[in-house]
Parts: C-alpha cells; structure tokens; sequence
C-alpha cells in the first residue's frame, strides 16, 4: 500500500500543482475548460489587437468593454504583453478558443463569428471577476467552445404589441451576450402590419393601426430606413434577422388596407385570410416580398402558413376558389393552403430565398433543399416527424416549453398555460430533443432550437422583460451545450451573477429564487 502512496506522490510531483476544477462563470457553458494558477490584471493599459479582418470585432469589444466594464482600451497600441490579441487561425474549426495567461489573452477562432462568441465569453469573465478600483483581476482559463446546434433562434411578436427600434436593438445586445443567433421577427399578423412597403403604404398607414388590446392606437411600424439600421447593428453581432410575412391566414390587418385581396374570415375572424382564388393575390403579395427581400440579407423569409382554417369559411362557396380548385385538382381546402403556399413560396425562390413555414407546411410538397420547418405544436409530435420524413431541415420550438408568453409559475395568474401546462426556467433548461425518438440518420436534419415570445399578453416593456429573462439565459445553453454538460443546479450557480446584471441594466426580470428582488408586477388589462 505504501507504494502505491509513493506512486501517487510522484505522479502529481511530475504533473505540477494541481488545483480544484471549477466552472468558468459563461453562459452557455463552454464545451471544455480548465483553470489554472494564475491571473491577468486588466486595466487602462491593456490594449486591443485586433488581426486584419477583425476590425469590426475589435471595435466591438472596445465598445463592450466601455458599456458594461467602463473600461477605454487602445485598438492603437502595438506590444507584445498585457494584450488582449484576437487572431484568425484556420486550425480552430468551429467556435473558438480563449486563453487567459498571466501577461496575455488571447482569442482565436476560424473565422469572425467565432472570434466574437470568444470576445462574448471574455467579456462575461471580467464582469464575473473581483474588482477594485477599476482594475480587474481574471483567473486564467484555458476554454475551448463550440455550439451544439447552428440555429440558437428568439422570435418576437411585433404584430399585436409594437416595441420600437430601441427596445428590438436591446433584445439584439442580450441575444448577442448569450450566443444566440436568430432573431425571427414576426411582423405582420391580424391585430397590426409593421413594415413599410413603398408600393403600397397603406399597409403600415392603415393596417399599422391598432394593436391586440387597442384596435384604434396609432399606426406603429417599422420604416425601411430603420430595417436597415436594425439589420446592420445585427449583423455586427452575429445575428442574422428573418422576417415573417404571414399568409394565407392571419391577414386581417393587411386585409384592412387593402380590402381587394380579401379572402374573407369567420365571426371570430373576420377578413383573416388573402384570397386564393384571384390572380391578382399572388401579383400583390409577390410584389410585396420583392420589397421584403431588398431589406434583410439572410435571405430566409418565413410565410406563416399557420392556422388558415380560424378563418377560411367563405373559400368553400367562393366561385373563384371553386374554379380554382377544379382547374387545379385542389380536393379540399388543406390542398387549396399548400396550392397557395406553394406559388409564394416559387416568388421567393426565384429570389434565391429560402421559405420558413410553422409545421401544417410539412406535409405541402416543398422542395425540401430550399424549405425550414418550424415544430411548434409540442401536442402534435407527428408533425415533427413527418416534416423529418419528407426531409426537412426544422428549427424545434414546442410550445411548451418554448412559448415564452407562458408563464414561469404555476401561481401566476397573468399570461398563457396550456392544459395546466407552462414553462418554468428548468423545464426550458432541461430541454433535449433525444426525448422524441428522432431516428439517427434524421438528426443532421435538426437545425436547432428556439423560443416564440407572443405578445397577446405582453404590452409593455417591462412585461417583456420579465417573460424572457432569465429564461432566454436557459435558452442560450440548451442550444448551446450538449446535455451531458448541462445541470440545472450548477446554472443555477452561475446565474446569479446575471440577475445581478440584469438588476443593473434596468431590466424588469423575474427572479426564480426567493431573493430580494423578487419583482411580481400588477399589469392592466
């Protein structure tokens, strides 16, 4: 037995101090790390070099580090030591690594975006650091990072409550701090239109008016100049914007405008669909994503395609639906959706666009090369797997637990359950795709996942705050971290240091343990 003392004795003699593993203080936890004895002191001296190509990345972390550390770094400085050095190395594949030594850190990756998840998991490091007098002192992490789906989406409801540019760029900085991705932008639905379209400006004019708790507030939408400006500080921050047009279904607000292409409701929903059966629908709504596709890069357009049948009543006794249907064969009004489907989505490929659909698109016949499927009917896991069968790529976003209007306790009165159901931040963190049963050669078709935030419920900022944070944080690691590395009870170590953040920022937020700031808000209907 001594000798086996001695053995170990020497072993860790030959391998050096050993010190107790812990967790680097990032959300999402990175994919692997290590700590070791050091520490990097980070002060006004420090400067920022930034490899060429990596500009925008470099000015990016500057900006960052003034907004949430008010620390003003040089990009000018040229020096060997105390540098924050980001570098471009085709050897890192995927993600990124970020080496804190004593005398430097060093961020590389193989390409810009991968730099900038590096510059996020820095810059969450030093505010999670001990600090004294504006100097921060960093522990030395050796990470290495990568996600673990390519899609890490948030969808935002614009159509029912309006939030403006400030508030969109706000969700864009936090989506950015937590890696996410894909800001999904649901912009048209019935209670309001929130685009201009120059051609015809009577969409944001008209169908702009009113929202889900006030049909005569004034018009709200978004003008093609702030798109721009929106579409470019999210490129800087990684983010590629989709839009959503909705068709056929949920058109009321367009319908308002322009009345023509009207396919007409039920009393519940009245004017809530565009008319499949005219001709000139499709030239309107084809000249429409024409403007659409001129404002957002991504070339990823999301048509809706979502519950026609809350308002389809007059197509069955329309005569030009009728005509329609016999020229085309169309058997029922399910064939008359994915007809009608089909042809915008053809406007859009024609455009090199790729075409999103909610998951009553999975069985439509769309080319499966140039089509996303959105799962969102967590009560119809068939739908999944038949998107997965026809060999569609699809974004996983149940809603439960990733309707994030649900609320987070089951004490709370004010917003959205299902059955009972809603959607606690474990439950969000907990998420794991495994438990559908998805076959092995379908999982490359697993793009990734992502929360809705509707906002029937949702009115004011403050409200919108409190729905999505922490969970968005939740979010950011399912997407991210593989669940092997995840546990709910050590985030919920880390966590604490961004409720911190948030109190800081100003963010009205919902606290999930019985802390001080436990705001609980009293809302008007």
């Amino acid at each position: 037995m001594k000798k086996y003392f001695y053995l170990f004795c020497w072993m860790m003699a030959v391998a050096g101090p050993v010190f107790p593993q812990k967790t680097p203080p990032i959300i999402p936890l990175p994919h692997t790390y290590g700590l070791s004895e050091g520490e990097f002191i980070l002060d006004e001296n420090v400067g920022i070099i930034a490899e060429k190509g990596l500009a925008t990345e470099g000015h990016y972390l500057q900006k960052e580090l003034f907004r949430l550390a008010s620390l003003t770094l040089s990009t000018g400085k040229q020096q060997d030591n105390n540098v924050i050095h980001l570098m471009i190395d085709r050897g890192v594949q995927k993600g990124y690594e970020l080496i804190v030594q004593n005398d430097r850190i060093e961020i590389k990756a193989g390409d810009n975006t991968g730099v900038f998840y590096g510059i996020i998991s820095l810059l969450q490091l030093i505010q999670a650091s001990d600090k004294e007098e504006g100097v921060y002192t960093l522990q030395t992490w050796s990470i290495q990072d990568q996600p673990a789906y390519d899609w890490r989406g948030l969808m935002l409801d614009e159509s029912r409550h309006f939030f403006g540019v400030r508030k969109v760029k706000q969700i864009l900085d936090w989506m950015a701090y937590y890696k996410l991705n894909k800001f999904h932008w649901h912009l048209t639905d019935a209670p309001g239109w929130r685009l201009e379209i120059k051609q015809f400006p009577k969409l944001a004019l008209v169908g702009g008016v009113g929202n889900h708790t006030d049909p005569y507030a004034p018009a709200s939408y978004y003008t093609q100049e702030e798109i721009h400006d929106i579409v470019r500080y999210a490129e800087e921050r990684k983010i590629e914007i989709i839009p959503e047009i909705d068709m056929p279904g949920h058109a009321t607000a367009a319908n308002r405008a322009y009345p023509e292409y009207s396919g007409g409701g039920s009393e519940r929903y009245p004017e809530f669909t565009f008319h499949p059966g005219k001709e000139e629908t499709y030239h309107y709504l084809s000249n429409i994503l024409k403007e659409v596709d001129t404002m957002f890069p991504s070339n990823l357009i999301h048509l809706g395609g979502d519950e026609v049948s809350f308002g389809n009543e007059r197509w069955p006794n329309d005569p030009e639906v009728k005509k329609l249907m016999a020229k085309e064969n169309l058997k029922d009004l399910k064939a008359v959706e994915d007809y009608f489907f089909q042809r915008m989505a053809d406007s859009l490929f024609v455009r090199g666009n790729k075409v999103l659909a909610w998951d009553e698109m999975a069985g439509a016949s769309l080319p499966k090369d140039k089509s996303v499927m959105l799962w969102w009917r967590h009560d119809k896991e068939e739908q999944l797997h038949l998107a997965l069968e026809n060999g569609y790529p699809t974004v996983i976003c149940p809603r439960i637990p990733f309707y994030f209007d649900f609320v987070q306790e089951e004490s709370h009165q004010f917003g959205r359950k299902w059955d009972g159901a809603y959607s606690p931040l474990q439950a969000v963190y907990e998420f794991d795709v495994e438990k559908f049963n998805v076959k092995p050669e379908q999982e490359n078709l697993i793009l990734g996942l992502q929360a809705n935030v509707w906002t029937e419920t949702i009115h004011n900022e403050n409200r919108l705050d409190y729905m999505l944070f922490p969970r968005i944080a939740a979010l950011s690691e399912a997407a991210w971290t593989l669940p092997e590395h995840r546990g709910f009870r050590e985030f919920m170590d880390r966590l604490p240091r961004h409720l911190e953040l948030y109190q800081t920022q100003g963010l009205y937020f919902y606290h999930p343990t019985d802390g001080e700031f436990h705001p609980e808000p009293i809302y008007r209907p």
